[in-house]
């Protein structure tokens, strides 16, 4: 048995990053800032987010700096050769398959008319 899942609650950082391909495929990827509990910092933990089809979509039109949003997803590393180097990098992204709008609308500055904020 294995078993990948994270979960989050958080403020996103910036503006989603949309990204539509010739297939038709849709990505968005953003930051979210986490605060953990600490005696020793205030300062978040921030990762980075990577959305896929209509939840990407849901996110480039909802999501805006500093949204209060949950996700669940899957732990990914994406790796790549430093140009500089030619040392391999690594960089965690959380993998979202769920995306759920928290916060009020005057928040987000959405106009949702069923108030269904789970996609």
């Amino acid at each position: 048995m294995s078993l990948n899942v994270v979960t989050l609650v958080g403020r996103v950082g910036g503006e989603p990053d949309i990204k539509y391909f010739e297939s038709g495929s849709v990505k968005c990827r953003l930051t979210l800032a986490v605060k953990r509990q600490s005696r020793n910092s205030d300062e978040p933990d921030w990762f980075t987010l990577e959305l896929w089809g209509k939840t990407a979509e849901v996110a480039g039109n909802y999501v805006h700096k500093g949204s209060l949003i949950g996700v669940k997803g899957a732990l990914k590393f994406d790796t790549w050769s430093d140009r500089n180097t030619g040392a391999t990098r690594t960089s965690p992204i959380i993998l979202v398959d769920k995306l759920d709008l928290l916060g009020s609308k005057q928040d987000s500055n959405a106009n949702f008319s069923s108030g269904d904020d789970n996609f």
